[in-house]
């Protein structure tokens, strides 16, 4: 959580542009919560007033309509549905206990957004010791949570997949009491397959938008309230629309207009329009169907400075590590997280940043040899065990200095405190998708730079972001590799001098492969690095195919920026075994038939 300090500036900000900025110039007293779990906000969470999504959406959550807030990332839309939850739940007399089993569902993407989630109920939960959180996801040990399912969780954080097993296999799980179901970050929930097992769990819970209201529900404590279902989202699309028209019933939308470049708060009901892109149709009963903008425009923060720096695929991986270590250099206590678009290339990328050491002058001497890039680094991506995953999530979260390479798997509603930098080292693909990456930074009210690599070929992916809203300014890169010195001295370099044949360059370069060269496992993890990139540059789909083609590229260039000096075969080594084998016995068979033959 920030400092109320900071939040303190943030308000005068806020006040000082005439309420448009992302403060409200209200307390979170003013929306109607309890005065404890306003005094707690402020006192023990830093939070000295909400932000303009949150002032927007708790009064209308804590009226009990359904809701769909659409809003930026890094705004707060955790506390918009946790605190009216708390809110609702304290007032119940007599008091809710744990044999009344869970009042409230949130279902989150990813195992990392879960286990950020519970920590934010934990504390906002302190001064309300008789309400019990709890959470359930895949990688966890499914007796354990049979167990504490089975004791009662008033508030359960879930991913879709572990949820919908528990529903169908847990008896103990009692959810007869159940009023809420959220759905955080319902975009990336979709995105990851779950539409199935969230359409599963409407149908289980008795809550599509047909059948509000499940009969078991009826003669429950709550009986006296309709159920009631929030979904938040960064970004709207159809399947999005699809699983706000199933699951809300005439929903209040709550957003920002996304034809103004300042934030000016939206918020509309369905039943009178559902918002400024929206009709309202009558293919539900009763409800206006939700229909989203073929063409979006992304609401960023506007403290958030965003660049482009353009490098030729063989000097992508020089780039980097120069970039890293300027950064680094220019700001010791400060955190960067770099995106790659496949666990491979996060694994070679960690395990270099950690082998790789130089000398202060940057010349190999074993003498005074010290990390390239002087941090703390972490790895997260999906294919990690359950514990190394949460063990990274957790010690990067904790650290004032620290590096943090990645996969999308911590691209959605993370909040890492502290990142300055966001680093897009292969290309995001969709829009919406370049949208959450850098809203790991630059949040509620902070500074953040944002910076995409991109190869010339690609440079037209400018123009796909430029049509959804989003312009990015060109990196000052020659002046950061001049910056660097060779054999302790700095050289002063034509302007008219290419990157790919700047002296730093292939000084670097040339040491990069030469010391990859001679670590065998580090030349393994290039190699696998190499394939699963190919792969997943060709896996480009629609228009993006346009801009991502990999006819383009130069296979030998793409072996350099992993600091390969040979090309890899793409053939994998279990399709080589197998060609061996069957070449091997088809000349046994032509041998047999000449046998037999004579």
């Amino acid at each position: 959580m920030k400092e109320p300090k900071e939040k303190k500036k943030g308000t005068e900000a806020a006040a000082g542009a005439g309420g448009e900025g992302l403060f409200a110039s209200c307390k979170f007293s003013d929306l109607g919560l309890h005065p404890v779990l306003c005094q707690h906000l402020q006192d023990k969470m830093g939070f000295e007033c909400p932000t303009q999504i949150q002032a927007q959406a708790i009064p209308v959550v804590v009226s009990g309509r359904h809701v769909l807030v659409n809003a930026a990332t890094g705004t707060g839309k955790t506390i918009v549905y946790l605190a009216p939850v708390v809110h609702l739940l304290q007032m119940y007399e007599p008091r809710v206990q744990r044999s009344d089993g869970t009042f409230a569902l949130v279902l989150v993407p990813t195992r990392e957004l879960c286990m950020q989630v519970h920590g934010v109920l934990q504390k906002l939960l302190h001064r309300f010791h008789w309400i019990v959180p709890g959470y359930i996801m895949g990688g966890e040990n499914r007796g354990k949570e049979k167990a504490r399912l089975r004791k009662g969780i008033s508030i359960l954080v879930a991913t879709p997949g572990r949820l919908l097993d528990h529903l169908k296999n847990t008896s103990s799980f009692n959810y007869t009491n159940l009023r809420w179901i959220v759905f955080d970050e319902a975009d990336r929930i979709l995105e990851l397959g779950f539409g199935k097992a969230v359409e599963d769990i409407l149908d289980f819970l008795g809550s599509r938008q047909a059948d509000h209201v499940c009969k078991q529900y009826m003669n429950t404590q709550s009986a006296k309230f309709s159920r009631q279902n929030l979904l938040l989202s960064a970004t709207l699309n159809d399947k999005v629309n699809h699983l706000a028209n199933i699951s809300l019933e005439n929903p209040v939308m709550i957003g920002m207009d996304c034809k103004k470049d300042s934030a000016v708060p939206l918020k509309l009901s369905l039943g009178d329009a559902v918002s400024s892109a929206s009709v309202v149709g009558g293919d539900l009963e009763g409800v206006g169907a939700l229909s989203i903008q073929p063409t979006e425009n992304y609401n960023l923060p506007s403290q958030l400075v965003q660049r482009y720096v353009k490098v030729s695929c063989g000097s992508r991986l020089v780039v980097l590590l120069s970039v890293l270590r300027f950064l680094f250099e220019r700001d010791t206590y400060q955190k960067i997280v770099v995106f790659f678009s496949t666990c491979d290339a996060v694994d070679f990328h960690y395990s270099l940043l950690n082998k790789f050491k130089w000398s202060h002058n940057l010349q190999p001497e074993a003498n005074q040899e010290q990390k390239f890039v002087s941090c703390r680094s972490f790895h997260l991506h999906g294919n990690m065990e359950h514990e190394d995953r949460r063990k990274a999530f957790h010690e990067f979260t904790s650290e004032k200095s620290a590096l943090l390479l990645c996969t999308d798997v911590a691209a959605r509603g993370l909040d890492f405190p502290k990142v300055r930098s966001i680093i897009q080292y292969d290309s995001p693909g969709e829009a919406s998708e370049y949208v959450h990456r850098v809203g790991r930074t630059a949040r509620l009210g902070e500074k953040g730079e944002a910076l995409l690599f991109l190869q010339p070929v690609e440079i037209d992916y400018l123009h796909d972001l430029q049509h959804h809203g989003v312009i990015l300014k060109e990196y000052p890169l020659q002046k950061i590799i001049d910056s660097f010195s060779m054999h302790g001295q700095k050289h002063h370099y034509k302007k008219l001098i290419s990157l790919e044949t700047h002296p730093w360059v292939l000084f670097l370069q040339r040491t990069l492969e030469t010391f990859i060269w001679t670590e065998f496992k580090l030349k393994k993890l290039a190699n696998d690095a190499f394939c699963s990139w190919v792969r997943a540059y060709a896996a480009h789909r629609g228009e993006l195919k346009r801009i991502f083609m990999v006819k383009k590229l130069h296979l030998g260039h793409v072996a350099r920026s992993f600091g390969l000096k040979d090309q890899p075969s793409l053939v994998g080594r279990s399709h080589q075994i197998e060609s061996k084998k069957r070449k091997r016995d088809q000349k046994k068979a032509i041998s047999f038939k000449r046998r037999r033959s004579s």
